[in-house]
């Protein structure tokens, strides 16, 4: 499929925005150190141990540890995939990108919808973790905080993407400092033996325990790829990274190490610390915190979780909106739309409408109920990586097999293989209400393919890659 790879400058007349094509390259900016930082920002370690692991505590009990254990071998899997690709295909529109070009343009679509399912969605579900943490200092309805958290983040993605880099970094050390201090307590009291992290077991009825059974480990692998999920931001970057092909490979591998440390290291020392399992359920870090320590500690965590939580926010409405910039500069959209998403900032160089198409619409998202959002963010995860992992089963065919200076994975095609049927069969466990909805989203994106993309082949949907990175 490679017919389908061309630079903006060989697109007909038709198929480009009025404006000049050199407005609408991203300046690279940021080596292996910054992009590392937004990426682990976008990971976001903090907010998703603080704000989405209590969950899995709720359904998972002391199973939570070891679903991520496993999650993090999957993810190992799928940064290799993410590896080679990100550097065989360097592109802001990361996995449409990658996997349009190497298994078709439909197929790229789907993993778009996919992409943007997630993009539009996890921001707010985020966000709205604000208030709960910054409850110690004031009392916000956690609808209204998660608005105002989303609105900042969209102004803070309008900056220059190396001051960003800086200022998320400042951010993720205090989530680290927060995450490390919660295991230091959970480990200073211990409850009960670590053999529970093995043979799990949940709340059951009348203060009894209960097995954590294979299914339901299985059934929570997609909430757990999606806590760890973060590292992939590394791809949506590749554009405005230094020499690509040798840092994105280095950014994703860095990023999934250090973020699944900081994410399990919590979680096993929650899971033994927890009072009972009544209180693992419930969730409450910071309650478990303050019982733990002083209140003047546990306001502390707080927020430095909040904090945490505002990082997040800020760094995907970055990654989210070069993921919108892509698809316009691939003229997904009619061309009024397609142009002022591929506008760039004159003093900033960022995509400033495609931050704002982001930005506001997911400030809206926060008075929706998140209870029917996370699980079709789990199962669109689980669907994008599966997509991921047969483009890596394509990657060494044709004059991609020639390619220099490409990040190869090792044991290829093994690893692609498995992580597909593995993905399959979680998508298999997941609710049906979760996977009629993303199916539904997934079949009118399909219609939009048949009846408006497909018959403007030529001009709409042409992935593009920068010319410097096809002349590498």
């Amino acid at each position: 499929m490679t017919e389908i790879l061309r630079t903006a400058a060989e697109l007909p007349d038709a198929a480009c925005p009025a404006e000049p094509t050199e407005t609408r390259k991203l300046t690279r900016s940021i080596g292996v150190v910054g992009g590392t930082l937004l990426t682990l920002s976008c990971l976001t370690p903090a907010s998703s141990l603080f704000v989405i692991v209590p969950g899995s505590f709720a359904t998972l009990g002391t199973g939570t540890a070891l679903t991520l254990v496993i999650a993090t071998v999957l993810c190992i899997a799928v940064a290799f995939c993410y590896s080679e690709l990100g550097t065989l295909i360097p592109s802001a529109g990361g996995e449409y990108a990658m996997v349009g070009t190497l298994t078709g343009r439909f197929s790229g679509w789907l993993v778009f919808i996919q992409a943007l399912i997630v993009v539009m969605i996890v921001p707010p579900i985020i966000a709205l973790g604000t208030a709960d943490y910054l409850a110690p200092v004031i009392h916000v309805d956690a609808k209204v905080m998660g608005a105002a958290v989303m609105l900042l983040a969209t102004v803070m993605g309008l900056l220059d993407l190396r001051a960003n880099a800086w200022i998320t970094g400042i951010f993720l050390v205090l989530e680290v400092v927060a995450s490390a201090v919660v295991a230091f307590l959970g480990f200073s009291h211990t409850h009960r033996s670590a053999s529970v992290l093995v043979h799990p077991v949940m709340a059951g009825e009348h203060g009894a325990s209960a097995p954590v059974t294979s299914g339901l480990i299985v059934a929570g692998l997609a909430a757990a790829l999606f806590i760890l999920q973060g590292f992939s931001t590394a791809v949506y970057l590749s554009e405005e990274m230094e020499n690509p092909r040798r840092t994105v490979s280095r950014t994703v591998l860095w990023t999934l190490a250090i973020g699944a440390a900081v994410v399990l290291v919590p979680v096993v020392a929650i899971t033994l610390g927890a009072p009972d399992l009544n209180t693992l359920a419930g969730g409450d870090i910071a309650g478990m915190v303050q019982k733990w320590s002083d209140s003047g500690v546990g306001t502390f965590i707080s927020l430095c979780i909040a904090l945490a939580i505002v990082n997040a926010a800020i760094v995907m409405v970055i990654q989210n909106s070069r993921v919108l910039f892509a698809s316009a500069r691939d003229n997904a959209w009619p061309a009024p739309i397609g142009r002022g998403l591929a506008a760039l900032s004159k003093r900033f160089g960022s995509p400033w409408i495609a931050t704002l198409a982001v930005g506001v619409p997911g400030a809206v998202l926060c008075f929706v109920p998140v209870a029917t959002l996370n699980g079709v963010t789990g199962v669109a995860v689980a669907a994008l990586y599966a997509f991921v992992a047969l483009a890596a089963l394509a990657s060494r065919r044709g004059a991609h097999k020639e390619r220099e200076g490409v990040w190869r994975m090792p044991l290829w095609p093994v690893v692609p293989a498995l992580l597909l049927v593995v993905l399959v069969w979680v998508l298999a466990q997941q609710a049906a209400r979760d996977l009629l909805i993303t199916g539904g989203v997934t079949a009118v994106a399909a219609l939009y393919w048949v009846f408006y993309l497909r018959p403007r082949r030529d001009t709409h949907w042409v992935i593009t890659i920068p010319e410097d990175e096809l002349a590498s």
